[in-house]
């Protein structure tokens, strides 16, 4: 087998390969960072397998969580497939699926609640509206940019992502509120959530805004981003309709296990549907 060094040409054509394969700008980021990382630790050295596993080793002994080392071993897998060398493809940690998830890490629908009031006491008008538009539509904060004028007066807008076309519905309270902000700022056409530049707004900075309602409504800053939103959403909805099918439709999903991670139970919820089983005499 040929020798491979990881030289930033090679990481820049690895990028090229990912943009003409039309996935995410995030997904892109975060592969390349991935690989990036990886050069560094092989230090001008070439790739082998031996030092793959150790560098999966290194991750471990680092105190990475078994989440994260596998997703950064995606991404050199995904770079080992782009080279055509498959034989250096790490296998990942396997790892039981959780049925129940921790209460510090899942937004309550009560701690989403003050969030929405604390960002209306603070005059905080857009992301008040960010955060119910995230959490009322299921939508990843990546896919406010769909989210234009021309989808609010429709009710509906059409979300495209990694390569998957669907239509996200805006309720009526919801269209009601984003209709009046839309008229008071004077927007004509295109995304309603915008930066001053008239950009669509990165998760960076939502993720910053939301950060800043934590001491004021009183919620843990750990449960407080973006994403937590969209779980709230798919653990309600699935609450309600019980169809995790249809809910894997609404999020974008391409696999029903991707969804199922969105709708466990918290450990106490948990407890209380053993307790309440009563098997005990």
């Amino acid at each position: 087998m040929k020798k491979i060094k990881l030289t930033k040409k090679i990481i820049s054509a690895f990028q090229n390969h990912l943009e003409n394969e039309e996935k995410s700008i995030s997904t892109i980021q975060k592969y390349i960072r991935d690989v990036s990382a990886f050069a560094v630790y092989l230090s001008g050295g070439e790739i082998t397998k031996e030092s793959v596993i150790e560098y999966k080793q290194r991750l471990i002994d680092c105190g990475y969580t078994i989440c994260s080392i596998n997703s950064m071993l995606a991404s050199l897998n995904s770079l080992f497939a782009y080279l055509g060398r498959h034989d250096l493809k790490a296998k990942t940690i396997k790892v039981q699926r959780k049925i129940f998830c921790s209460e510090e890490k899942e937004l309550t629908k009560d701690e989403y609640e003050r969030l929405c009031r604390t960002a209306q006491k603070k005059h905080n008008h857009r992301l008040y509206l960010i955060l119910m538009t995230i959490c009322s539509t299921g939508i990843r904060v990546s896919e406010l940019q769909y989210i234009t004028e021309e989808a609010v007066r429709k009710g509906e807008a059409v979300v495209s992502c990694k390569g998957k076309t669907r239509t996200v519905f805006i309720v009526s309270r919801l269209q009601k509120k984003l209709i009046k902000y839309i008229d008071e700022l004077g927007i004509k056409s295109g995304p309603i959530f915008t930066a001053r530049n008239g950009k669509a707004l990165n998760r960076t900075t939502v993720w910053r805004d939301m950060k800043s309602l934590c001491d004021d409504a009183k919620v843990n800053p750990s449960k407080v981003f973006p994403h937590n939103l969209r779980h709230l959403f798919a653990r309600i909805f699935y609450n309600i309709e019980k169809d995790i099918a249809k809910l894997a439709d609404i999020l974008g999903h391409s696999s029903i296990n991707t969804t199922r991670i969105y709708i466990v139970s918290t450990g106490a919820e948990h407890r209380r549907q053993i307790e309440n089983m009563r098997l005990i005499l």
